[in-house]
């Protein structure tokens, strides 16, 4: 599971946020001078040679109300989805309180051509939409009661199989609360939930700097071995 991923113009990062305020100095040490902005809930930094550094808030008028706020615990939930397995959580401070993990037998694509396929085509797509059900009423179980006491949600796993769940109406306020980005995971299972419920923890800057790209910058900006 990568911390790092590219984004249109630059990469994104996760970073602990008790780590925040020493991967700023050293972004600034990497780019020049920094100047920062807060419009929206959004945090700018902008460095002397144009790199930029971006990140939401938790609330702050001030850099230091910003870094401040971003280490006080928050309650998760955790949606983990791929297509046969799921995993479904509640995490405080990077800890799972609660959770459940399932799977469902989905099988792979069939490449044989004519009426077998076909008939295996429809079974494959009973199979899926078994296993999203499945997921689905997970989540309702495990965290519609809980959705009160949530500070946000966390998606990973398929992009595809999470829209499935998007559309159930039961889970419209849960996500309402989902954050933006959507963690890549694979198949989900308990170790798999545990890791995300520390990488949700982290915040996420998303760095846009024409100057330096590729892995050794990737190294750099996600302030590893520091």
């Amino acid at each position: 599971m990568s911390r790092v991923r590219p984004v249109p113009g630059g990469r994104a990062v996760e970073v602990e946020p008790e780590r925040v305020e020493g991967w700023i100095g050293r972004f600034a040490e990497r780019h020049g001078d920094i100047e920062t902005r807060i419009d929206d809930d959004v945090l700018t930094i902008t460095a002397a040679d144009g790199a930029t550094a971006t990140f939401a808030t938790r609330g702050g008028t001030s850099l230091l109300e910003v870094v401040e706020n971003l280490t006080t615990p928050r309650r998760i939930g955790l949606i983990l989805v791929r297509l046969g397995g799921h995993s479904v959580g509640v995490a405080f401070g990077g800890k799972v309180e609660a959770s459940t993990t399932d799977r469902k037998q989905v099988h792979g694509r069939n490449k044989a051509g004519g009426w077998s396929q076909q008939r295996f085509a429809r079974r494959r797509e009973g199979q899926a939409r078994v296993a999203l059900q499945a997921a689905a009423d997970d989540v309702f179980r495990v965290l519609v009661p809980r959705l009160a006491q949530l500070d946000s949600v966390v998606l990973g796993g398929d992009w595809q199989a999470l829209d499935v769940l998007r559309n159930d109406r039961r889970l419209r306020d849960v996500f309402s609360k989902a954050e933006d980005r959507v963690l890549d995971v694979p198949e989900p299972r308990r170790a798999v939930l545990d890791e995300a419920a520390e990488r949700a923890r982290c915040v996420e800057i998303v760095i846009q700097d024409t100057r330096a790209t590729g892995p050794a910058a990737d190294r750099m900006d996600t302030g590893e071995g520091a």
